[in-house]
């Protein structure tokens, strides 16, 4: 599970909108780190801090394998086509404002 950050004045990783709050997406999913094998959190791998609404959208869109192989980092995430398309419409959201994610 994601963790939450609670921070007033941080910005997300993805739409950089200024949130409320943020949850820490880990840029190769947990379940194919091996995480049984790793001793703390810092041996999951690199995460980015994310607003609830990306982190789900990115969730909905791609499986854990895709995200492994293909989209292990913020830039390749902003430069998907889905994802493009998410951001635009997301970055005119109020970051108050609860939203819903579709494929």
């Amino acid at each position: 599970m994601a963790r939450r950050k609670s921070s007033c004045d941080s910005n997300c990783e993805l739409c950089d909108r200024n949130c409320p709050k943020l949850t820490e997406h880990h840029l190769v999913p947990r379940q194919e780190t091996k995480r049984r094998k790793k001793k703390n959190r810092a041996d999951l791998g690199p995460t980015i801090d994310i607003c609830p609404p990306c982190h789900k959208q990115i969730h909905t869109l791609f499986t854990n394998k895709k995200l492994a192989a293909d989209l292990y980092s913020a830039d390749l995430l902003r430069s998907h086509p889905d994802m493009i398309k998410f951001l635009t419409w997301i970055a005119k959201q109020n970051p108050y404002k609860k939203v819903r994610t579709r494929r």
